[in-house]
C-alpha cells in the first residue's frame, strides 16, 4: 500500500475488538497506520456497531507466484512432493499452464498477494527466492522481510543449501524449510536428517510435517521449532495430513495456504478444512493465523490489535454467539471490510465515505458477485482478470473512471 497520510487518524466506534486477551468493546483509535492508546486530532470516526474486528489474518505459507497456475488433474495421492514435483514436469507443455506462466511474474506475484488481501489475509511468508517486486511500496499486503531459508532436504537444486542457510539466518530471525512432506519413510526420516546437520533450533520453522511421528513431535515441541500446517494441500497431494493437536496446543503451530497450485482458494478456506477435520475449535485455528504465527514468525506488530500494531484489520458482521466462529468460517464476499494501515482496502459500498474520508480512490467491483469497493491501487485490469470472482462492476461511475480501468 501507499504510504500512510499524516493525517490518517480514526477511530473504530461500536464494535467488538478481538483481541489476545478477549474481546474489547472500548472505541480502536488508529494513529498514522498503527493501533494507538487513545485517539489522535484531527481525528475520523466509523461507527462499526453490530461488527467484530479482527487482526488483519497471517498466512504463513504461501508460493504467491504460481497461485494462477492450475493444479494437476489426476495423479493423487503421491507419496511426497518430490514424486509430485517429477509429476508436473509435463504439465508446464499444457496450453493453460503455459498460459498461465506467460504472464509477467512480478504481476503474477502482484496476483498472489491479491488473492491473500480480498480473503482478509494483510502478511505472507513468502516461500521462495525474493523477487524485486515485492519491494513495491504499493504491494497489496505485508511480507515477512527478516528470515531465512531453504526449499527442502531433498530438492538441493532449488533454494540456498540448508546448512549453509540455517548457520548464515540470526537465531532471532525464522528458518524456513519444506520438512516430512510425505507419508513414505524417505520423509518420515527428514526431522532426524535435519537434527543431524545441527538445524533443528528454536527458529527452525518446517512446512507440512505430514511424515512427522509422535515422537518427532515431542522433539520438534522440546526444541522449541514450530510446523506450519496446510490440511487442503496435505489432502490433495497425500491424501492425509498431520494430527495438529500436540502442536497447537504448544503453541507451536500456524496455518498456511501453500498456494491454489495445490492448496485451498485462500486462508478462510484453508481455515474452513481444517474446521472440517474436527481437532482444533475456531478459537484454535483463529490464533493460529493471529498470534501464533505473528510468534513463529517473529512479527511482533502483526497478528493482535495491541497499540502499536500495524493497524490491519478484518471487519465482519456479529453474527451474535462466539466470536471466533464468526471469521472462521465466513466466505470472502461476506467480509465487511480489509483495512490495511487504517485505510480500507476492499470493503462493502456503504463504507465509500470512510475511503473518501483519507483520498483513497475507488472503483466499483464485484467480489464473487457482491457489491464492493476496490482501492484504485489494486485495480488494474491485468491483475483483476488473473482472479477468479473478481470483476468490474458493469455499472461504472466517476470513481472508476480516476482509475483509468
Amino acid at each position: 500500500m501507499s504510504a500512510v497520510p499524516s493525517t490518517a487518524n480514526v477511530t473504530l466506534c461500536g464494535a467488538a475488538t478481538i483481541t489476545s486477551a478477549g474481546i474489547s468493546r472500548a472505541p480502536l483509535p488508529v494513529r498514522r497506520g498503527r493501533v494507538a492508546a487513545s485517539p489522535a486530532s484531527p481525528n475520523y470516526r466509523v461507527d462499526l456497531r453490530d461488527h467484530l474486528i479482527f487482526p488483519g489474518l497471517i498466512n504463513a505459507h504461501d508460493h504467491l507466484h504460481v497461485n494462477s497456475v492450475p493444479p494437476l488433474r489426476n495423479g493423487a495421492p503421491f507419496s511426497n512432493s518430490y514424486r509430485w514435483i517429477e509429476a508436473f514436469q509435463p504439465h508446464f507443455d499444457q496450453p493453460d499452464v503455459a498460459a498461465a506462466l506467460s504472464w509477467p511474474k512480478a504481476l503474477r506475484l502482484r496476483h498472489g498477494a491479491l488473492k491473500n488481501l480480498l480473503a482478509g489475509t494483510t502478511c505472507v511468508a513468502h516461500h521462495d527466492p525474493w523477487d524485486a517486486a515485492l519491494d513495491a511500496a504499493d504491494f497489496p499486503v505485508a511480507l515477512l522481510r527478516d528470515y531465512g531459508w531453504s526449499y527442502a532436504l531433498g530438492w538441493l537444486s532449488y533454494g540456498p543449501p540448508v546448512r549453509e542457510s540455517f548457520l548464515a539466518t540470526p537465531t532471532e530471525w525464522p528458518w524456513l524449510i519444506h520438512l516430512a512432506e510425505g507419508t513414505d519413510a524417505t520423509t518420515q526420516a527428514e526431522l532426524s536428517m535435519l537434527d543431524q546437520l545441527g538445524c533443528l533450533a528454536a527458529n527452525s520453522v518446517l512446512i507440512h510435517g505430514v511424515g512427522l511421528s509422535e515422537k518427532d513431535v515431542d522433539r520438534i515441541v522440546a526444541a522449541d521449532a514450530a510446523v506450519i500446517w496446510c490440511p487442503a494441500s496435505n489432502l490433495s497431494l497425500l491424501g492425509r495430513t498431520l494430527d495438529p493437536r500436540r502442536l497447537a496446543a504448544a503453541g507451536r503451530l500456524a496455518l498456511g495456504t501453500d498456494s491454489r497450485l495445490s492448496g485451498a482458494r485462500d486462508l478462510l478456506d484453508e481455515m474452513l478444512v481444517a474446521l472440517a477435520l474436527g481437532e482444533l475449535s475456531p478459537r484454535q485455528l483463529l490464533e493460529l493465523v493471529t498470534t501464533r504465527a505473528s510468534q513463529i514468525l517473529r512479527l511482533p506488530w502483526r497478528g493482535h490489535l495491541a497499540p502499536g500494531a500495524r493497524a490491519d484489520m478484518v471487519i465482519v458482521a456479529d453474527g451474535g454467539g462466539d466470536a471466533a466462529a464468526s471469521l472462521v468460517g465466513v466466505r470472502r464476499a461476506d467480509i465487511r471490510a480489509v483495512v490495511r494501515d487504517g485505510m480500507p482496502c476492499i470493503a462493502d459500498r456503504d463504507f465509500a465515505d470512510w475511503f473518501a474520508a483519507f483520498g483513497v480512490e475507488t472503483v466499483p467491483v464485484t467480489l464473487d458477485g457482491k457489491p464492493k469497493l476496490l482501492a484504485c491501487s489494486l485495480a488494474d485490469p491485468a491483475l483483476m482478470a488473473m482472479e477468479p470472482g473478481l470483476e468490474l462492476s458493469a455499472h461504472r461511475d466517476v470513481s472508476a473512471e480516476a482509475c483509468h480501468v
